[in-house]
């Protein structure tokens, strides 16, 4: 017998905008956003532009509990994972602006990078339901990473990230990878227990992070999570490997081992701080598991 699949519902077409005005283009676009959006059709029930990074989980929650149906969230990658936690399990869409730098989130969802895009989307495209990843009891919208990423995450000056954006970033990197040393990566789905030098860790909910495309093998709705470690203790293979991946070179992955599952423990010695999508929030030993059709996202 045939199963008949429940039809697609519509995006809401009411919505609370919430926009990170510290982002690297937060402040220049919130009232541009909220006039394109209300052109879209949306009514919109509230509009926020937070000035303080740290309030912006508590604006989504109080959105949520007042029965927003959609909340619109603007900002960078690590906006919207600091705030994608209060949508988990609640009949609320999340719609994304891309405002930050790197927009490695949009970026997988196949979301424009630029406003009136992105408003687009939000009014007029289809609903998704994807996976989150968790590193603990966090979730994540996209990617984290141990090694220099969070070394350049925790000191990059925000001037050099608001104004270079990507660029900005890789003159950074080659300043923090002075002094950087290679580490012991030792992992546990349960049943595998590889252990390996290492000298970054990617664990991947996407296939971008930084945006750049570092795997084919993540996606936002397979079931699993990724971890993608450059092995070896050399830091010209590290950089190698970025450079291969960002001009997507045939041997791009040769420096790199991939492990794909439900979940993992991950450990290190020396320990690592964690960089979760841009904000360095955790450190080793962690759990990372995937969180199946965790959050409906606007999607094209």
């Amino acid at each position: 017998m045939e199963t008949i699949s429940p039809p697609a519902r519509n995006l809401p077409r009411e919505a609370v905008l919430i926009v990170n005005v510290h982002s690297r283009r937060g402040e220049a676009l919130f009232k541009d956003a909220k006039a394109m959006l209300e052109e879209a059709g949306l009514r919109l029930i509230a509009a926020h532009a937070v000035k303080e990074p740290e309030r912006l989980q508590e604006t989504v929650r109080g959105a949520v509990a007042d029965g927003a149906p959609m909340v619109i969230v603007g900002g960078g990658d690590g906006s919207l994972s600091g705030t994608v936690d209060e949508l988990v399990g609640k009949d609320c869409v999340f719609g994304v602006l891309p405002l930050g730098t790197a927009n490695s989130f949009a970026r997988t969802l196949g979301i424009p990078l630029d406003l009136e895009g992105a408003v687009a989307v939000i009014s007029g495209g289809r609903r998704r339901r994807i996976d989150l990843g968790m590193i603990d009891r966090d979730y994540f919208v996209n990617a984290a990473s141990l090694g220099l990423s969070p070394r350049i995450g925790e000191t990059v000056p925000h001037k050099l990230k608001r104004y270079l954006g990507r660029v900005g970033y890789l003159l950074w990197a080659i300043k923090c990878s002075i002094g950087f040393r290679a580490f012991r990566l030792m992992l546990d789905d349960g049943v595998k227990r590889p252990n390996m030098w290492a000298t970054e860790v990617r664990i991947l909910n996407g296939p971008y992070h930084g945006g750049v495309e570092l795997s084919d093998q993540a996606d936002v709705d397979t079931g699993d999570i990724v971890i993608q470690a450059v092995v070896g203790r050399s830091h010209a293979r590290l950089a190698w490997d970025w450079y291969a991946k960002f001009f997507k070179l045939r041997d791009r992955d040769a420096q790199t081992e991939e492990f794909r599952g439900k979940a993992f423990r991950i450990e290190t010695r020396p320990p690592q701080r964690i960089s979760i999508d841009g904000e360095v929030l955790a450190s080793t030993p962690v759990t990372v598991q995937v969180a199946a059709g965790a959050v409906e996202v606007a999607v094209p």
